[in-house]
């Protein structure tokens, strides 16, 4: 009897049945909603959380070190004002139990309230990801002035590309794993309007990955700039492959060292990047292309979440804080066969990757180098963690071609307690 019901009063013909007997739109959209939610009430009575529990015993992230049957049974039923629930936060992480490369995190936050609500989950999560910061006791600093770089020019003999990235999020907007058709392109016609506002070196154009011509496409791909539809069972278990390609787009600058994805990952991510070791250039561009497009959505009435605790708010809890990955593609051909190279970058809190992304394994004796660490330090200082540690592994590798030793380095903290 209770199934029937749940079904009656949870099935799409709740609203067509009441459009039919000519009840507002307003009147449908608030029963639907009364109704969806009296369903999955009796649903959680029938079932206890201990049922609904997942099975984690063979998970390695850490959603699945951080999650028992407590938090889970305390956690089940709560919503988030635009109804994300907790098992929507960890079904990535549980569909995924591991992945090849790096230890995943194994959630994502649908909005912003997804941290409060949710917190006695997502607290641990961040003390794990982010080597003990506690946000609950920590405030992280945010620091945009580039002028406090020292160095930053890298030898080309050996970095053969610079770049920074970090995200930003609307307020106000749910993320990409939770938002509505109406909500994305409400994202991609806040940022496209503000981008429009740039100026000088950073003017350029936004083309929709829905609308370009066959031309441009081509172009984006032979520039290695077009994201495609995600096909990695992280990100789709996560639900951001949907309605793609709908709303989402790339801006770039006319000297193409500028670019803005919109609706991926995240509402959007922000990209500096050129040939060459110049990364004192790279962060310059980045910090004053990041506080234009700031100020332009500020003048539009919206704003990008952060807070003094978590600082920029993103989809993933990895990217917390700044959100900041600033990385080079670096030629180290005796250092990385040297048994101390994995030790020496644990210590400079610096992560390898293949120069073809996250998913990807080094080919060759090129490796892509960048700070491991996002929050508990502001960009200022990440960026001047990888100049100083990029320059050490340099030193390195010009000490193993003469054949002279080296030395792994003390471990740099990851904050300032």
């Amino acid at each position: 009897m209770a199934s029937s019901f749940t079904r009656l009063i949870s099935g799409r013909n709740t609203a067509v049945l009441l459009a039919s007997l000519g009840a507002g739109t307003m009147a449908t959209g608030y029963l639907l909603s009364e109704n969806n939610s009296l369903a999955a009430e009796m649903k959680n009575k029938l079932y206890p959380p201990s049922s609904d529990f997942p099975d984690l015993r063979k998970h390695n992230n850490c959603m699945a070190s951080a999650l028992t049957p407590a938090i889970y049974a305390k956690l089940r039923d709560k919503l988030t004002p635009n109804n994300w629930t907790l098992d929507q936060c960890i079904q990535t992480g549980v569909d995924n139990p591991g992945h090849p490369f790096i230890k995943t995190v194994g959630c994502v936050a649908g909005d912003e309230e997804s941290y409060e609500v949710f917190a006695e989950l997502f607290d641990p999560i961040i003390k794990d990801r982010h080597n003990g910061y506690d946000p609950r006791t920590m405030t992280h600093p945010t620091d945009l002035d580039s002028s406090k770089i020292t160095g930053g020019m890298f030898d080309e003999n050996y970095v053969l590309s610079s770049r920074v990235r970090t995200g930003r999020s609307i307020r106000g907007l749910s993320l990409p794993p939770a938002c509505s058709r109406a909500e994305r392109r409400e994202v991609e016609r806040v940022v496209v309007t503000a981008l429009a506002g740039l100026k000088g070196d950073l003017a350029g154009r936004y083309y929709s990955l829905g609308d370009m011509t066959e031309k441009e496409q081509q172009q984006l791909i032979d520039d290695h700039f077009l994201f495609d539809k995600p096909v990695s069972p992280l990100l789709t278990c996560a639900f951001m492959a949907r309605d793609w390609p709908d709303a989402r787009g790339i801006w770039h600058n006319n000297e193409k060292t500028f670019l803005i994805w919109v609706n991926e990952e995240d509402h959007t991510r922000v990209i500096s990047m050129e040939k060459g070791g110049n990364m004192k250039r790279v962060f310059e561009r980045f910090c004053r292309g990041l506080k234009q497009v700031e100020h332009l959505i500020q003048e539009r009435g919206w704003e990008f979440m952060w807070n003094e605790r978590l600082g920029y708010v993103l989809t993933c809890p990895s990217n917390l804080g700044t959100g900041l990955r600033a990385g080079v593609h670096v030629r180290l051909p005796k250092l990385s066969k040297d048994a101390r190279f994995s030790k020496i970058l644990d210590n400079l809190r610096l992560q390898k990757r293949g120069t073809g992304g996250v998913d990807t394994a080094a080919v060759g004796d090129t490796f892509d180098i960048s700070n491991n660490d996002r929050l508990g330090k502001s960009e200022v200082e990440l960026v001047q963690l990888l100049i100083d540690g990029v320059n050490y592994l340099i030193e390195c590798e010009k000490r193993l071609e003469k054949g002279q030793d080296i030395k792994v380095p003390a471990p740099i903290a990851q904050f300032k307690k």
